[in-house]
């Protein structure tokens, strides 16, 4: 049997690999304070996506997909 964070794939365009670490963010025009949006990250596309959410002003974190909450969906 496989943990949850074993089934984890990339939401980079494409990729399957298995996710290793969680792009937090959140764009306050859109979304409500408080309000958490992940896209999961394996070890080729974690800067990419960090840099493309940073770049926006969006990003709030990066940790590991076992440091995510329930509230991170």
């Amino acid at each position: 049997m496989t943990s949850p964070a074993e089934q984890l794939q990339c939401s980079a365009k494409g990729c399957r690999a298995d996710a290793t670490d969680a792009v937090v963010w959140r764009n306050p025009r859109l979304h409500a304070e408080g309000r958490r949006k992940v896209w999961l990250a394996c070890p080729d596309h974690r800067d990419h996506l960090r840099d493309f959410v940073q770049l926006r002003g969006f990003l709030i974190e990066v940790v590991g997909v076992g440091e995510l909450t329930e509230a991170d969906g």
